[in-house]
């Protein structure tokens, strides 16, 4: 739980950094479970002719030879589906140590101090393994990849989700520092407002309206988290070490309320009213995914930008 002062804190600023939030008994599994995935991913790669041996033998080895090679592990390691078309292959990822990671009890604590103790887990969130910028190619403009724009979280969210009482918690899997692209981000202002939004490298908050000056940089320890207000204008910076970046963007809100993306699945994570409403089976988390894969891959693209580039501000 929060104390009264990073309550406080969290009111005024809209962000919020927690340090030592999950620790290895729940950050290891999940660090095995993506070894293992790439591990079957970098074997087909190499079945394929795609890539040779890797620059070394550990996870970020064959992260790098592959991201060099143009293969796509950024998808497949994805706890979402993807913005653009969805196929009734497209790859993602739903394994039961990300379930205990979603589900963390002290991540939930955290949570349920802010927005009360009926929790939904909100289909919005994603893994973020962003390599050095030096080896990112001139093309890439994947938010989860390079650096992220300023934005809002309500503004990546369908308007359906404007008045949802949600965070999100942005969690280190590895020390995030400035050299590494840590989020930095602007303190929430009396008042604060939904700020207009153009496409971009993603939806990104249009130009003139953020005061670069006033940005502070968050970093967190591995482990540690960084919780968002959703009306918190925020971004990442590049990463310009020569190692990785990763972390999961998480998003909870009260149940009963808009997701924001309800074409996406949703589960109750904590419920103290009604506590057999949660879900507590990995399996059913993944099989929910997995249905409505097959089911939007049969019906009209669904797109998750409510903005467009003909909008007043973006022209």
């Amino acid at each position: 739980m929060l104390n009264q002062w990073q309550v406080d804190a969290f009111r005024k600023n809209g962000f919020l950094v927690v340090e030592d939030v999950l620790g290895e008994n729940v950050l290891g599994p999940v660090r095995e479970e993506y070894e293992c995935l790439l591990d079957g991913l970098y074997a087909g790669w190499q079945d394929q002719g795609l890539v040779g041996e890797p620059v070394t033998e550990d996870f970020w080895g064959k992260l790098l030879t592959g991201y060099r090679a143009g293969c796509d592990w950024f998808q497949p390691m994805d706890i979402s589906l993807p913005a653009d078309r969805i196929q009734a292959d497209t790859p993602m990822h739903f394994g039961p140590a990300v379930f205990d990671m979603v589900t963390a009890p002290p991540l939930l604590d955290l949570v349920e101090t802010l927005i009360g103790s009926e929790i939904t887990s909100n289909p919005i969130q994603h893994v973020r393994i962003k390599p050095p910028a030096d080896d990112l190619r001139r093309d890439e403009v994947r938010a989860h990849i390079t650096a992220t724009d300023w934005h809002q979280d309500r503004g990546v969210a369908h308007a359906e989700a404007d008045g949802t009482d949600m965070v999100t918690v942005w969690l280190a899997v590895t020390d995030a520092t400035v050299e590494n692209g840590c989020l930095q981000a602007l303190p929430l202002e009396r008042g604060q407002e939904m700020l207009p939004h153009c496409p971009k490298t993603q939806t990104a908050i249009a130009d003139g309206f953020v005061d670069h000056e006033r940005a502070v940089p968050l970093p967190v320890k591995a482990g540690g988290a960084v919780v968002f207000h959703p009306l918190t204008p925020h971004a990442s910076l590049a990463n310009r070490t020569q190692g990785f970046r990763w972390s999961f963007d998480l998003r909870y809100n009260v149940t009963g309320q808009p997701t924001g993306r309800s074409h996406f699945p949703d589960f109750v994570a904590r419920s103290r009213l009604a506590p057999e409403t949660e879900l507590r089976d990995w399996c059913a988390w993944r099989d929910m995914w997995h249905l409505a894969r097959s089911h939007l891959s049969t019906t009209p693209h669904i797109d998750i930008h409510r903005w467009s580039s003909d909008a007043p501000y973006c022209a």
